[in-house]
């Protein structure tokens, strides 16, 4: 199948490593021109650096703290001047701290919902003057929280939710301009996030790491940890010519784990 990706310009946010990373080599090899934010240069340099080397589309980079409202204004900003427009905005934040409730200080609220609820609405805010000129996708990454709670994520569980309610009530808004708004949520997919998570909870429980990574293994029907480019695949066919008609949806990569219906 054709994608219909080759030349689209397409701006992924926090995508120096783990998850955006993947997703933005997942454009590059389709043809698209990528713009790759985050707040790391030295990670950005290479990262484009390897990229470029594909000679399939094309990478850039943008220094971006997505706390940062300014910043976020000069990574579209640029994005758009640089490539002359933006068709494809791929909303992706780093997690939040891991804990409970009784846990969590009103800092540690109001930092998780600026960094996985209020970064995707000031960068969509951004972004959507470009977007509604031609139509286009956006795609925002949550988790698999947004169907089954995790335990000891008390802040991804609430603000994940968040991106659920902006991204259907959007799809609706942006429906006239031919926009196409969807939520992707990863399960246990092998990135570092997933690593940090597995030695914290090894931590709590006072057993070696190895124990509870195979624990989680044996919870997912196939057996395994999904790979990066796998999520990614599903986030690039969504914003693909491929996806003309799934808008407000949700969808799960998590290898069969949640077995809600």
């Amino acid at each position: 199948m054709d994608l219909g990706l080759a030349g689209k310009r397409v701006l992924v946010m926090a995508a120096s490593k783990g998850l955006g990373r993947a997703i933005a080599e997942q454009f590059v090899l389709e043809g698209a021109k990528v713009m790759l934010a985050s707040r790391n240069e030295e990670r950005l340099k290479t990262v484009v650096s390897k990229l470029n080397r594909l000679k399939e589309g094309s990478a850039g980079y943008t220094v971006c703290d997505i706390l940062k409202p300014s910043d976020i204004q000069q990574a579209v900003q640029y994005t758009a001047e640089k490539f002359g427009g933006i068709d494809i905005l791929v909303n992706n934040a780093g997690g939040p701290p891991a804990g409970g409730f009784e846990d969590m200080t009103d800092e540690d609220w109001a930092y998780s919902f600026q960094l996985n609820l209020l970064s995707y609405i000031r960068t969509i805010r951004e972004a959507l003057p470009y977007l509604k000129r031609q139509g286009g996708r956006i795609v925002n990454i949550a988790s698999s929280s947004i169907k089954e709670p995790i335990p000891g994520l008390i802040l991804s569980n609430t603000f994940r939710l968040g991106i659920v309610g902006l991204s259907k009530t959007l799809s609706q808004e942006l429906a006239p301009y031919h926009i196409l708004v969807n939520t992707v949520g990863p399960g246990r997919i092998a990135t570092e996030r997933v690593k940090e998570l597995d030695r914290a909870q090894a931590d709590r429980e006072g057993v070696h790491v190895d124990i509870i990574e195979e624990r989680a293994k044996r919870s997912i029907p196939l057996g395994r940890d999904g790979k990066p480019e796998e999520f990614a695949k599903v986030v690039v066919f969504l914003a693909s010519d491929g996806n003309t008609y799934m808008t407000g949806n949700t969808f799960i990569v998590d290898g069969g784990k949640l077995r809600s219906i």
